[in-house]
């Protein structure tokens, strides 16, 4: 055997990012490795933390300096030998660019294929493939600017007319009187600040709304003045709508109305490209297509002077099929998928790539897919592995453990429980070995005997958002109420779109949480207020001391932890503050304590640690100790109560918001996705919560494709045939047994083989 061929495993040696512990595992190359294991154990620390994160720095390191000052800083992880890597390509379910000129097309490449198929093909020819772009000026519309909206700003949403600039006349978020937004207009010597807006002439309104951008000098600083309208344009209006902070958006929805542009009727194209056509279709109905009804237009094209060109286009519109995305259209904007969907969206792109012996990594690839498409999820990455591909997998689904060639299941528990290897091996292997995951590989909820009687019902009537085809529905309250259905059948329009509004209803999404990297679990569920109230009442100073934002903080690091260090050329470096080390505080703070612990070794408790500490002895604390419970009963009793907001999974973003929510009046909770990311084990926890809720008189709709969710649920809607426009119709309602008995639906199906499969292991 030739040298070379000799590295053919991924070794890492003493891995201790986050809470592994000193952790060594061989990843065999060009297989497929699944890493299980109950949320928090250290799957991610290792996976990505770890491993993704070196390769990403190698080989970002053979980049120039100068092309390395536009790259994010990666230190290297905390890990004694890594050895093997190659080139890693992350598939993750970050949501895709908030650009509103990006869509679906835009980002798979497939929009410029079908560009210059236009361009050769189009009768008559607008020129080039870019004159059919329209995100560059030879291909979009004048009037939009390729935005396919206009928009009118009512100006009395952005500033009060009685009042002048010094006090406060300008009304948008963020436009403090003292902050330089506003001080660059009231110094501007265009207009007085002083005098109200109802005064100014025509030529200081001119300059105050739509000045054209001129330099001017404020305060010794050469500076850029522009009018506010243009201004707002820039800041919030160029933005994709859905990736504002909601306080931003509310806004922007009061002050903003969107039309579709007359010129081009929302197309974003001008008239050159849009007359262009190939036997009647042009380009902007071939973007609006769904995709399967593209791919099968495109089969139709038959000319052989673009023939390689078509057969890959085929390729790619057949990809997005296969993954289950086909009811899609190209013109969809990319910051409207969920996760799941960006996720798959991206895999699109490397299903088609030349490159092999590079390591894919996916998180969790079967987000929001129901079990029909979980089967072609499968199927993709052995595809990807079988080019010559190491693929890693993050998962909990046992469909996809069961496809691995290799696993590594970490734990025993989460957070400082976890962090350690318990197995690694086959799935058979993982299935003998005693493990959490390997006891509940084949486990099956079954059918309650009994199921709720509903106390009412929330009325849809005639819902036809997106694709639902004059849905009418009652969705039943008081009971545990599953919406379930292929990805793209519907049910998010049905449940978050058609839902009548003031009902009660509190929706917990996986949505990000606004808050800065200094946010945690305990100042967003509001959990620090009694602890810095106990911690002051116990040694007679003020709570403003216990709070790293407030008169505590460490004043190296203003009560960061750690100090960012921005190197100019190179990438910016975070190095933990050596003046407190880490804990955000000033050392006299630190020598106040609650039963024997000081405010930092509180944050940096686990919940469960906690709930115990404030639920008795000195500390006892009745107010921190509820907020606490429900953050365990949530299935987050791993989380430590500083770790940064900015960290956590969507699925650990929702069960937080839960929590949350679960001290309110709220009668109705719908969920999205809640077991996403969640183990087998903490599924039955998460069963456990909601059978309490609707104990406790809530009405609990969960939108789910978990098997053991639907076989729990009193009532199941069941929305399809299938995506797109083969869905939006309401395929079932009733019972799970009667689902189960009927089997007359793709869900029907899946669950009799997954409630049979548990009968006959339990016999």
């Amino acid at each position: 055997m030739h040298v070379a061929d000799s590295h053919d495993l991924i070794q890492v040696h003493g891995a201790r990012e986050n809470n592994l512990k000193n952790v060594s595992v061989e990843i065999p190359k060009r297989r497929l490795t699944v890493f299980t294991g109950v949320s928090g154990s250290g799957k991610s620390s290792l996976v990505f933390g770890t491993i993704a994160a070196e390769s990403q720095r190698l080989i970002n390191e053979t980049y120039s300096a100068f092309v390395q000052g536009f790259m994010p800083s990666l230190a290297r992880p905390d890990v004694d030998l890594l050895e093997g890597l190659t080139t890693a390509i992350i598939v993750d379910q970050e949501r895709m660019g908030a650009n509103s000129r990006s869509t679906v097309g835009t980002a798979t490449d497939a929009n410029a294929m079908l560009r210059i198929v236009f361009s050769r093909l189009g009768e008559p020819s607008a020129g080039p493939a870019f004159h059919y772009s329209f995100n560059v000026p030879a291909g979009a519309c004048l009037r939009c600017e390729g935005m396919g909206t206009t928009t009118d700003i009512d100006l009395d949403e952005l500033f009060d007319r009685d009042r002048s600039l010094a006090e406060g006349a300008i009304t948008i978020p963020g436009y403090n009187v003292d902050g330089w937004q506003v001080r660059i207009f009231a110094a501007s010597g265009f207009f007085d600040p002083n005098k109200p807006i109802r005064d100014y002439d025509e030529r200081e309104l001119h300059d105050f709304l739509h000045k054209e951008p001129v330099k001017v000098k404020i305060e010794n600083i050469n500076m850029t003045y522009e009018g506010l309208v243009p201004r707002v344009q820039k800041a919030f209006l160029q933005k994709d709508k859905d990736a504002l902070q909601p306080h931003i958006r509310a806004f922007v929805e009061r002050a903003v109305t969107f039309a579709a542009c007359p010129e081009c009727g929302g197309t974003r194209l001008n008239q050159a490209a849009l007359a262009s056509r190939i036997n009647g279709v042009n380009i902007a109905d071939a973007c609006a297509m769904q995709i399967s009804d593209l791919a099968a237009w495109v089969r139709g094209i038959d000319d052989r002077s673009v023939s390689p060109l078509l057969a890959t286009l085929q390729r790619t519109l057949d990809s997005f099929v296969e993954i289950g995305l086909g009811y899609l259209s190209l013109d969809r904007p990319s910051g409207t998928l969920s996760g799941g969907e960006a996720q798959r969206t991206k895999m699109i792109r490397h299903l088609g790539s030349s490159l092999t012996d590079v390591s894919y990594i996916f998180d969790e690839p079967t987000v929001g897919l129901h079990p029909h498409d979980i089967q072609r999820m499968n199927g993709l990455l052995l595809r990807l592995r079988d080019k010559g591909n190491t693929v890693l997998v993050v998962e909990h689904k046992p469909e996809t453990i069961a496809i691995a060639d290799h696993v590594v299941d970490l734990g025993p528990g989460a957070g400082g429980a976890g962090g350690t290897v318990c197995f690694e091996g086959t799935v058979d292997g993982l299935r003998g070995s005693g493990t959490l995951t390997g006891r509940h590989l084949d486990y099956r909820a079954r059918l309650k005997p009994q199921t709720r009687t509903p106390t009412g019902a929330l009325a849809i009537r005639n819902a036809t958002r997106h694709n639902l085809r004059d849905v009418s529905v009652d969705v039943p309250l008081g009971v545990l109420c599953v919406v379930t259905g292929v990805a793209g059948s519907g049910k998010s329009s049905l449940i978050h779109g058609s839902i009548p509004k003031g009902a009660g209803v509190v929706s917990v999404d996986q949505g990000a949480i606004r808050g800065s990297r200094r946010s945690n679990p305990a100042t967003y569920t509001g959990l620090l207020d009694p602890i810095r109230t106990a911690f002051a009442k116990a040694n007679g100073v003020k709570p403003a001391l216990f709070s790293a934002n407030s008169a505590g903080a460490c004043p190296n690091c203003n009560g960061n932890g750690v100090i960012y260090t921005d190197l100019a050329m190179m990438a910016g470096v975070a190095t933990v503050c050596e003046e407190c080390e880490g804990k955000r505080f000033q050392a006299t703070v630190l020598e106040y304590k609650l039963g024997g612990r000081d405010i930092s070794e509180v944050l940096a408790m686990p919940v469960t640690e906690a709930k115990e500490f404030f639920g008795a002895g000195k500390a006892k604390n009745t107010a921190a100790h509820a907020i606490l419970a429900r953050l365990a009963d949530v299935g987050l009793g791993y989380l430590s109560l500083g770790q940064p907001l900015t960290t956590l999974s969507g699925g650990e973003r929702q069960r937080l918001k839960l929590a949350i929510h679960m001290a309110e009046k709220g009668g109705v909770y719908v969920l999205d996705e809640p077991t996403t990311g969640l183990h087998l084990a903490d599924v039955e926890q998460l069963l456990g919560l909601l059978d309490r809720l609707v104990d406790a008189g809530k009405s609990v709709i969960v939108i789910e494709h978990h098997l053991a969710v639907m076989a729990a649920a009193d009532w199941i809607i069941d929305i399809g045939p299938g995506a797109g426009h083969d869905g939006g119709t309401i395929v079932f309602e009733g019972t799970p047994a009667d689902l189960v008995e009927t089997r007359g639906t793709l869900t029907g199906q899946h669950l009799a083989e997954y409630v049979g499969a548990g009968a006959a292991a339990s016999k």
